[in-house]
């Protein structure tokens, strides 16, 4: 699957789209859904709503086609629409008091048993970014995986430079918490943060 920040779109197939070519839509949705789904699966811990978002994404993304103007991949733009529907989520109280119950009642739950190797690593993975709140997982995948820098995250969240280096230093501490082995207390997960400074 194409990375979303990797696809561009012709002149002619945005001509098309705009105006309305069934065709020429339907490939677009073709193209764009599977890796924004994917993006807000990693924001968005609950599939169902995952897929509520990237319906209000893509919709967003066909209302607005006439405001695209190409300065960025088309994928960047759509990964903008995305990110900024997840964000919006996040400020819901409806969302906040969804989080709040499913978190008490998953405290008891385990799990499946874990595959081996790196499905396994995968798994454990997966599962300590879905415990962490959804403002700190959505920072922590910001930075570390799709490289928006601290500036860039603040500005998403309306809040300030500060805040974006205090989620993702408790998103890191917490996953390193989640991530290491029971008889290896001294191993340190090393962050892309910790290369670049921040």
């Amino acid at each position: 699957m194409q990375r979303l920040s990797e696809i561009q779109v012709s002149a002619d197939e945005l001509e098309a789209a705009r105006a309305g070519d069934v065709a020429a839509r339907s490939a677009l949705f073709e193209r764009v859904a599977p890796p924004t789904l994917a993006i807000i699966r990693r924001l968005v811990a609950q599939r169902a709503m995952a897929e509520d978002l990237l319906q209000d994404t893509l919709i967003a993304m066909f209302e607005h086609l006439a405001d695209y103007r190409g300065e960025a991949p088309f994928g960047i733009w759509v990964r903008s629409i995305a990110v900024s529907r997840c964000l919006m989520a996040f400020r819901s109280p409806w969302h906040r008091a969804r989080v709040a119950l499913e978190s008490w009642t998953e405290e008891s739950w385990t799990g499946p048993p874990e595959a081996e190797g790196r499905t396994s690593d995968l798994i454990d993975l997966d599962r300590a970014l879905a415990r962490l709140s959804p403002v700190t997982r959505a920072v922590v995948w910001l930075y570390d995986v799709e490289g928006w820098s601290h500036e860039e995250i603040a500005k998403a969240f309306d809040r300030t430079l500060s805040f974006s280096k205090s989620q993702l230093a408790r998103g890191h501490a917490r996953l390193r918490d989640e991530l290491r082995p029971p008889d290896q207390s001294g191993i340190v997960l090393p962050l892309r943060s910790e290369f670049d400074g921040h």
